[in-house]
């Protein structure tokens, strides 16, 4: 919204202009003791202006020049004090809501007993949550052995969107899930939020994670306050792991492994935050809810405060100074070349 509102952003420059009666102070008693009034004598009143050098030998034209000059003058030092006469109203950055989602894109989620995929049906999820989400700040992280911080935490959930039909299982060198890689990124992108914020995960991930250092990071959200919420993907009879070369991988003793969706573990892990467990399904309540319970809170700390952003105007001075200018210019090389 725009609102009207004249005032000058360096008002200071407005000074110069006390130069204007000074020069013309100056320019008056330096005629009066020009001597001009003195040569008359020796020639005739046509052919003095000849004889002293000036164009009008009563001053006429220098006072031309001169009121010529007061308005390039004060055009120019206008324009340095920074004319304003409107201004936007902008939403300032607040605290909010902030929700770091933890996609696993290890192996087992390429498993198909959903449909299509257990990692295409995480997708589909993401996607859901970004088209309801209308007050949430979003980032997102991938992981397996290792944690990528795909995008940060942010509005622009249009990149968000682009990114997502490109994360596949094939990203993955190592075997392994090990979501502490993955928290300790999530709280590296969460220390950049303003401290009222209200920062919340979501996990999508079939489970069972093998990792020594999980303890003790799930034990620093509790005491940070971050609550962990959980989407399981899968089913509880599961299905063999996808291999390379369309196999499928083998344990030690060669027979196919089976992945089941971990659910009484993903539902313990998010219990012990404060945060919810449910298992994904194809309707849109799941993810409707995780938004509900993320920014619940963080609609509390939102605050309405504005910023006034305004439209310098000072270019508009300097259009009539440069027509003042050009014509001098001109009629400057024209003389040269007649000489």
């Amino acid at each position: 919204m725009s609102e009207f509102s004249f005032h000058f952003s360096s008002p200071g420059w407005l000074g110069l202009l006390l130069l204007i009666p000074l020069v013309g102070i100056w320019l008056k008693h330096s005629r009066n003791h020009s001597g001009i009034a003195g040569i008359d004598g020796y020639a005739d009143s046509h052919l003095l202006p000849h004889l002293s050098g000036s164009h009008s030998i009563d001053g006429s034209g220098q006072w031309r020049t001169f009121t010529l000059w007061v308005l390039l003058w004060s055009l120019l030092v206008i324009a340095l004090a920074g004319p304003r006469w409107d201004y936007t109203r902008i939403s300032l950055f607040t605290p909010g809501a902030n929700l770091i989602i933890l996609l696993d894109i290890s192996r087992s989620m390429s498993v198909a007993d959903v449909a299509p995929s257990r990692l295409a049906r995480a997708r589909q999820e993401i996607e859901d949550l970004i088209d309801n989400n209308s007050r949430l700040r979003i980032g997102l992280i991938a992981f397996a052995s290792a944690a990528h911080v795909l995008t940060p935490i942010t509005e622009d959930t249009h990149s968000l969107r682009k990114l997502l039909p490109a994360i596949s299982g094939d990203l993955v060198r190592l075997k392994g899930s090990r979501l502490s890689e993955a928290l300790i990124r999530a709280r590296t992108l969460l220390a950049g939020q303003p401290k009222e914020s209200l920062n919340s995960i979501l996990l999508i991930s079939d489970g069972d994670f093998a990792d020594s250092r999980l303890e003790a990071e799930i034990s620093t959200l509790i005491k940070e306050g971050v609550a962990l919420h959980i989407l399981g993907i899968g089913t509880d009879v599961g299905g063999p792991v996808p291999g390379e070369l369309e196999r499928f991988v083998l344990d030690e003793k060669g027979r196919v492994i089976e992945s089941k969706l971990d659910e009484l573990g993903l539902e313990e892990l998010a219990k012990r935050t404060g945060g919810s467990y449910q298992t994904a399904n194809y309707r849109a309540d799941d993810s409707a809810k995780i938004l509900q319970l993320a920014a619940a809170e963080g609609a509390q700390k939102e605050t309405k405060a504005t910023t006034k952003v305004w439209n310098e105007r000072f270019f508009w001075l300097l259009i009539p100074a440069l027509l003042i200018l050009l014509p001098r210019f001109r009629r400057s090389r024209i003389q040269e070349r007649e000489q």
